[in-house]
């Protein structure tokens, strides 16, 4: 296994002579590999959107849990869930106290006030793949129950020997050797937004590749539900307001209202009977 703060690169002796602009070439150069490392585990990342939507269907939730700059990433990418599919089932147990990486009771006990159960998700990110805080919540989640999921930018580390399922996304030595908030940092965004994203669409929280469930909780956001529901269902801008207003700001209600030529409370009523999945709550009146 090839540790991530070991400078085994020449790259990582050559950065200080060289300008600027070389500089600037050369971590975008090392960034490029990171996509290449993350299609390697694209057969894993799909093995844990399969795993997690199965979950999150009978009402689970996905906690990514991570300390530092790994429980920073999935803070981040929790966070952005809410606003984006009106969803409160991805969240984050994070910590930021320093010390609190080295103590896998803090992790257990961070996760165990999140109450997971047998129906959740527990995604742990650590760079290294040994880093104690997600280890020890990796072991609380499994005792509760709940499947776990590890992500790692080395192979055959030690919370990949603990969870399900892992995802190993080797990405090799960083630039600035140990600086796993570039090219990891990097990778597990690239991993979480793959995850959170394709979770939400195959749960109906997109129609094709609209934003249909936004809280619309500003003018931008508003804006963008009013273009969703005018690209999904090519009515005038008129109808598009009437709509949104009779859904009262909800735009799969309005999608559905306008595809299938009935009112907002019966669109609501075609929706719960789809699940929330829009083409199944118009599939007999939309070809």
């Amino acid at each position: 296994m090839t540790h991530l703060a070991t400078p085994d690169s020449p790259l990582v002796w050559e950065a200080v002579t060289r300008a600027l602009t070389g500089l600037v070439g050369l971590i975008n150069a090392e960034d490029r590999t990171v996509a290449e490392a993350v299609d390697a585990a694209a057969d894993s990342i799909a093995a844990a959107v399969d795993a997690i939507v199965e979950r999150l269907d009978r009402g689970g939730r996905l906690v990514y849990v991570g300390a530092g700059s790994s429980g920073r990433a999935a803070a981040g990418d929790a966070a952005e869930c809410g606003p984006t599919f009106s969803t409160d089932q991805i969240i984050a147990v994070t910590n930021e106290e320093e010390a609190a990486e080295d103590d896998q009771d803090v992790g257990g006990n961070d996760l165990l006030a999140a109450a997971v159960g047998p129906n959740d998700v527990v995604l742990g990110v650590s760079a290294s793949g040994a880093t104690p805080y997600t280890l020890g919540s990796i072991d609380q989640a499994k005792a509760a129950g709940s499947l776990t999921i590890g992500l790692a930018c080395v192979a055959g580390s030690e919370l990949m020997q603990r969870a399900d399922l892992g995802i190993e996304v080797e990405v090799g030595p960083e630039v600035i050797a140990g600086s796993t908030r570039m090219k990891a940092g990097t990778a597990q965004k690239l991993v979480l937004n793959t995850i959170s994203t394709i979770v939400m669409v195959q749960l109906g929280k997109t129609f094709g590749n609209l934003m249909v469930d936004v809280q619309a909780s500003n003018e931008k956001l508003r804006a963008r539900a009013r273009r969703a529901v005018a690209l999904a269902t090519a009515a005038n801008e008129e109808d598009v307001a009437a709509a949104i207003a009779a859904a009262e700001g909800d735009p799969k209600v309005a999608i559905v209202s306008l595809l299938a030529g009935v009112d907002a409370e019966a669109a609501r009523s075609r929706l719960l009977a789809a699940h929330g999945v829009i083409r199944e709550a118009v599939a007999d009146v939309v070809g």
